[in-house]
């Protein structure tokens, strides 16, 4: 179970990511912008989804909507 940005470059624990796609926050008004860069990603159990922290919010990430910096 290798998790996988949308190149196919496998994630670590601690990489930095950028966001390709806008992306709308559930539950919020906030909007996610493409380019952000997300620094100190987590990996979790499941090989499709990344916890980091962005604006001070804890969020989980698909990685098809990521790529490594």
């Amino acid at each position: 179970m290798e998790p996988k940005d949308s190149n196919g470059t496998i994630l670590n624990d601690g990489d930095s990511v950028t966001l390709i796609k806008d992306l709308k926050l559930k539950g919020s008004s906030q909007t996610l912008k493409r380019g952000t860069v997300v620094k100190k990603i987590r990996l979790t159990n499941n090989a499709d989804e990344i916890d980091c922290r962005i604006n001070g919010s804890e969020i989980v990430l698909r990685t098809e909507f990521v790529k490594k910096a």
